[in-house]
């Protein structure tokens, strides 16, 4: 296959280079110049989970992780994202030899793709499929940004892409993808971006959970969520907490068990509070590869995400509103 073309630019961002860059460059310029007392690009980080809406609603968050994103002796860039445009089991690849950005084609790393083919356990993305997914492209133009000002422009010096598609899976196939992996995030020229926003809500998510009566419960679901929510009791009113209370507590759920480092407890947040993270597989995957390296011998603090940035598209306060939540974070590894 020859090119995967830019199918989501000039709607969901930008089209014009000078235009994308400018916006970019707007949204990295509002994140500090330090987290956590350290510069950034953060030394060693080479993992992140950002997120891939439309650039006008999540593209401020996803700088923060794009800004931390250490690059500086990348040989080539692991990119996973969910599939939104078919029901996929495990993961799939690329059979494209480049992706096309507003700025200009990102190598696809065609040796490692064959690598990880011949495991027998990828399938290969249908190409009208892989065109239409945004989920891997909406990352390549931070990319290529954050590539230009680590290799002051040089574009010979631009790492491949690895892109993959992960889709639906247990706790155990999240596992044994991820001992696939762990060699590649060991080796310390891969860098790994990991591609999800966080929860949907809405009715045309089939997510609309609340809270009253110490019970969580989705209308759009005939099963009551037993989950416990740690809610301020001062955001408790008559009615219950506001909605959008309720979302935030849920994702924050959701990243207190990313931020472990323990697959299992991710895993299990997800199944017991049904938080519609739509990357949640491609995240299971690399907290299970992390979780190997860890089983083998990190420095302390290494291997684990740190949550960075969370935003959300809307504040919902009725039943017919919707939002989906954005959220940034890095792995020293």
């Amino acid at each position: 296959m020859g090119t995967r073309e830019a199918s989501h630019a000039g709607s969901w961002y930008e089209e014009d280079p000078a235009a994308l860059s400018s916006q970019l460059d707007g949204f990295l310029g509002r994140v500090p110049d330090a987290l956590d007392e350290s510069t950034l690009p953060v030394t060693g980080a080479r993992v992140i989970i950002a997120p891939h809406a439309g650039y006008s609603y999540s593209g401020p968050c996803a700088a923060w992780a794009y800004k931390a994103l250490d690059i500086s002796i990348a040989k080539r860039v692991f990119v996973l994202g969910p599939s939104h445009t078919y029901y996929l089991r495990g993961c799939a690849l690329s059979t494209f030899f480049n992706y096309e950005t507003p700025f200009g084609n990102l190598a696809v790393d065609r040796a490692t793709v064959d690598e990880l083919s011949r495991t027998k356990r990828f399938a290969s993305m249908p190409a009208r499929r892989e065109v239409e997914e945004h989920s891997l492209e909406m990352h390549l133009p931070y990319l290529w940004k954050r590539l230009e000002q680590t290799f002051d422009g040089d574009r010979s010096k631009f790492p491949p892409i690895v892109p993959i598609l992960v889709g639906d899976g247990s706790a155990a196939e999240e596992e044994s993808f991820g001992e696939i992996l762990a060699p590649y995030i060991k080796n310390p020229e891969n860098a790994f971006i990991v591609s999800s926003d966080f929860c949907h809500w809405g009715s045309r998510f089939q997510y609309r959970p609340q809270y009253k009566d110490g019970l969580l419960r989705n209308p759009d679901s005939s099963e009551t969520l037993k989950v416990k929510l740690n809610l301020d009791d001062k955001a408790i009113g008559p009615e219950g907490p506001p909605i959008h209370e309720v979302i935030k507590t849920l994702d924050e759920m959701a990243m207190d068990a990313v931020q472990t480092g323990v697959h299992g407890d991710f895993y299990k947040i997800i199944q017991d509070t049904q938080n519609t993270v739509c990357g949640r597989h491609p995240i299971g995957v690399i907290m299970a590869a992390l979780e190997v390296l860890a089983k083998s011998g990190l420095e302390e603090g290494k291997g684990k995400f740190k949550f960075v940035q969370y935003q959300r598209s809307n504040l919902v306060k009725k039943t017919s509103d919707f939002s989906v939540s954005y959220a940034s974070a890095y792995a020293i590894v």
